[in-house]
């Protein structure tokens, strides 16, 4: 496996592993949240924004994107983005392909990101994720790589 910059060839296997990587996180999300609120966050079905949101970060000049690549198959892909004036690179986004998950795909993906914002002069690393059980996996994986923990409360009410 190796991780190179994204390039728009990439952004079709992207997103397929993106919404792939992502079934059982909306699955659990649409779980947990109130049914009215979900129904208003994703009118459209969660892999239409979740697309869009994909093409957005890849797009954007303002977000760094790698892609792992195995036996020539994007397999992974992570976003960066860089908020110089608070020294602390954001893991934007990331996912892995179901069929490669397991491997240390993700857990290499996120400490290229680290050693990228290291060398862009960051001196924090953030990453948000869910606090339900479709997210444990990527909850996993971000304390392997040493973040920690700061709870944070989110209140939703469909008006």
């Amino acid at each position: 496996m190796q991780i190179e910059p994204y390039n728009p060839s990439h952004l079709d296997a992207v997103i397929r592993l993106s919404l792939r990587a992502w079934t059982p996180v909306f699955d659990s999300i649409q779980k947990a949240m109130n049914a009215d609120v979900y129904q208003t966050f994703y009118p459209d079905n969660w892999r239409v924004s979740q697309q869009k949101a994909v093409k957005d970060v890849c797009a954007a000049e303002d977000t760094n994107v790698w892609v792992a690549i195995d036996a020539g198959a994007t397999v992974g892909f992570v976003a960066v983005k860089l908020h110089s004036e608070d020294s602390m690179g954001e893991i934007y986004m990331v996912a892995v392909d179901p069929d490669f998950q397991g491997r240390g795909i993700g857990s290499a993906l996120i400490e290229f990101a680290l050693d990228r914002m290291k060398d862009a002069g960051m001196s924090i690393a953030m990453v948000e994720t869910g606090g339900d059980p479709g997210h444990a996996p990527a909850r996993h994986t971000y304390e392997k790589s040493g973040f920690e923990l700061w709870s944070v409360a989110k209140y939703f009410k469909k008006l």
